[in-house]
């Protein structure tokens, strides 16, 4: 059987943060993720397929807002579509671990194209995270 699409390809990002211990135990602890190679400056993890890479990086990084569904939303920012159960156990373990939401878990865009479940939180070094479920993944590029 052929599939409708061809196989997504894995990314790779590599973002700031200011303490590598902090990050170890958020992405590694309280995210669940496994950790991959590391040095003294930089920890690969593994983002459901995806390397995702925490590198020291002392300086602040530039943050702005946008509008969007009545929220702001700190830009920039990166995440991870997940099945809806899968977004609402992830909820359920950031709750657990005592995280503070910058937007917490609701529904947006309700009824409309491209309703979706979305949460956003800030790892220890102030970098923005959004995590997402849509009702209907074939809605995630609608207009």
């Amino acid at each position: 059987m052929t599939s409708a699409h061809p196989p997504i390809p894995r990314f790779h990002l590599a973002v700031p943060v200011d303490d590598l211990a902090a990050a170890r135990h958020f992405y590694g602890e309280v995210l669940g993720l496994r950790q991959g190679r590391s040095a003294d400056t930089w920890v690969d993890w593994d983002l459901h397929g995806h390397q995702f890479v925490t590198h020291l990086a002392p300086a602040p990084a530039r943050r702005t807002h946008n509008p969007v569904d009545g929220h702001d939303v700190p830009v920039p920012h990166f995440g991870l579509i997940l099945p809806v159960p899968e977004f609402h156990l992830l909820a359920a373990r950031l709750r657990a671990a005592g995280s503070v939401f910058t937007i917490a878990p609701h529904v947006r865009f309700p009824g409309g194209a491209g309703e979706q479940w979305t949460m956003f939180l800030l790892d220890p070094a102030g970098n923005a995270l959004e995590f997402k479920a849509f009702r209907d993944e074939s809605q995630i590029f609608a207009g």
